[in-house]
């Protein structure tokens, strides 16, 4: 073995940096490993010779690393950069991974491996590989199932125009996580100073008017339409375009318990609730809008109505089945052919808007009031009902924050209570539990003026890296509110055993497994060590002033942390 005669700066890791900077990545979000000490050591450089260079997090969990990546990148949906340890990290990252991908948020994930093993010219990468790290066919393989694409750059001269190309990639629609194996030998690589291009935004696809024409004329001709959306909002320019949508031509907006963000205002006269059902057997024409599993059963098809998608890649390759029986396609860009369609909202027959208003105007009086009375309920219970904790949200922040939301048996409530009404105000994390802190960290990081806020569940929580993601908000300074709905069990556990086996031996003996969580510690106490704001609140009139305080302690700069023991 020979060292090489490398100048410091000048290898694969000022190429690797030297393209997350031309791809316009503000971040590259690190979860160290050993095989990133070229990339370390060209920032160093640039930093101490002020070259401009992405801002680099360190962070100590895989997951925050990704999770913040998310965060950041539902907010500016623009691709960064993350870096994992080899496989071992890929693989401990994997789920918020495929968080990201569900999520539609690009970024570029990359980890490295060994391809000499210590038998090649050049430094020694280690024995570590040989013996402990390596996997047989690359980590890229690893990633393949739950990345939207994955690849290894194997040459020092590619590896500038690999990055670029990942990130392109990344950004394109459907827009997700791309994953690049860049192997250490190729990092300590003697780099020529080829530089990547800077990518550019994704230019816009547009539904022809030939295409567009026809739908306007069925909406035009349909007694009881219906939009139906998931993932509206989550397009650039999408949730404004679907209010002025649905206003033009009159047509409520239901967004299921499926929808990943905020799409409508939860407030707006023509926001019909998230049921589904009643339209099932009543809508004429059913508006798909980035809707990506709408019916459930998949089998389960409306009785009579036209189904029109509206969806720039409508037949997502990342999910496994899917039914959306489509009477016809729009695959442009969402938000511009709901403008299109807004443009031709004329001629339209007064009496069948007219009627459709009046229902409309009906079933969201209906259901206004029935919140209300949820939550004056709530008011009088003798614990905390969860609906009390989404409704004193509610009227803390009056509008101004955004949340994220981790809660499964309460996300309803969270939705439902929380009336969010603006553009990137809410967010529910995709995939497996266990990643909320950190997506609200990259929320934060990237909407640093506005309050931020998680809804979490207590077994959720425990499943978060919660000592690497206060970590994280400590030293970047993230103040974010963290409010958990702790009803001391696994419930939508228990509700399927209970569900599947309502006379079995557990309902007999009362013997519950996999559930019970009465026995953790005092949650909040966690964050103490970190000098957080804590507080625990198990009283209905001790709830509003708890948060407040602790609102007021993430508006000077400190995160806090409130376990609500709930009643249900």
């Amino acid at each position: 073995m020979t060292d090489s005669d490398n100048r410091p700066g000048t290898d694969g890791g000022d190429a690797f940096v030297s393209a997350f900077n031309a791809v316009g990545a503000d971040y590259i979000f690190c979860s160290s490993g050993s095989e990133w000490a070229p990339v370390w050591e060209s920032l160093a450089r640039r930093h101490r010779d002020g070259e401009p260079a992405p801002e680099y997090l360190d962070l100590t969990h895989e997951t925050v690393a990704v999770g913040m990546a998310t965060g950041y990148g539902l907010v500016e949906r623009r691709p960064q950069g993350v870096l994992l340890h080899a496989a071992p990290g890929l693989l401990q990252g994997s789920m918020a991974v495929h968080g990201a991908l569900l999520a539609g948020v690009p970024m570029v994930v990359t980890s490295s491996e060994s391809t000499t093993y210590g038998d090649g010219p050049g430094q020694d990468p280690g024995g570590q590989w040989y013996r402990n790290l390596s996997i047989v066919g690359g980590p890229h393989q690893v990633a393949q199932p739950f990345t939207k694409w994955a690849n290894e750059a194997a040459s020092i001269h590619t590896l500038p125009t690999m990055i670029t190309r990942a990130a392109e990639l990344a950004w394109r629609a459907p827009a997700g996580p791309a994953y690049l194996n860049v192997p250490l030998e190729i990092l300590l690589e003697e780099w020529d100073g080829r530089e990547a291009k800077p990518i550019v935004p994704p230019g816009s696809m547009h539904s022809s008017p030939e295409e567009v024409d026809p739908v306007a004329q069925m909406i035009r001709e349909a007694k009881n339409p219906v939009v139906v959306t998931e993932t509206a909002g989550r397009e650039a320019g999408g949730f404004e375009a679907l209010v002025a949508f649905a206003e033009a031509w009159e047509i409520p907006v239901v967004e299921p318990d499926s929808a990943v963000c905020g799409n409508f205002p939860r407030t707006h006269p023509l926001h019909a609730g998230s049921d589904i059902g009643p339209w099932m057997d009543e809508a004429d024409l059913i508006l798909l809008v980035n809707c990506r599993a709408p019916f459930y059963p998949p089998s389960r098809r409306p009785s009579k109505a036209k189904i029109v998608v509206i969806d720039q890649v409508p037949q997502r390759p990342h999910i496994v089945y899917q039914v959306l029986f489509a009477d016809v396609y729009l695959e442009g860009n969402v938000a511009n052919t709901l403008r299109q369609l807004a443009k031709r909202a004329k001629d339209l027959d007064e009496s069948s808007v007219a009627a459709r208003r009046a229902a409309q105007e009906e079933r969201h009086a209906a259901e206004q009031s029935a919140i209300a009375a949820a939550e004056a309920k709530a008011a009088q219970s003798e614990g905390v009902d969860p609906v009390l904790v989404a409704a004193t949200l509610r009227k803390l922040l009056a509008g101004s924050g955004v949340v994220v939301d981790e809660t499964i048996t309460h996300s309803r409530v969270v939705k439902r209570h929380l009336q969010t009404t603006d553009p990137d105000s809410y967010f529910y994390v995709q995939g497996g539990l266990g990643q909320g802190v950190a997506v609200a960290l990259g929320v934060k990081l990237a909407a640093r003026e506005r309050p931020v806020v998680l809804t979490i569940g207590d077994g959720a929580f425990t499943y978060n890296p919660v000592i690497p993601s206060y970590d994280a908000a400590k030293a970047y300074d993230l103040p974010v509110l963290i409010v958990v709905f702790n009803n001391r069990v696994y419930k939508s556990m228990n509700l399927n055993h209970r569900r599947f086996y309502p006379e079995g031996a557990a309902a007999e003996t009362g013997e519950w497994l996999g559930t019970d969580l009465h026995r953790l510690p005092r949650l909040a106490a966690f964050a103490e060590p970190f000098g957080m704001h804590t507080e625990t609140v198990d009283a209905t009139d001790a709830l509003a002033p708890a948060l407040e305080r602790a609102l007021k302690a993430v508006s000077e700069g400190t995160t806090a942390v409130v376990d609500v023991l709930v009643t249900r």
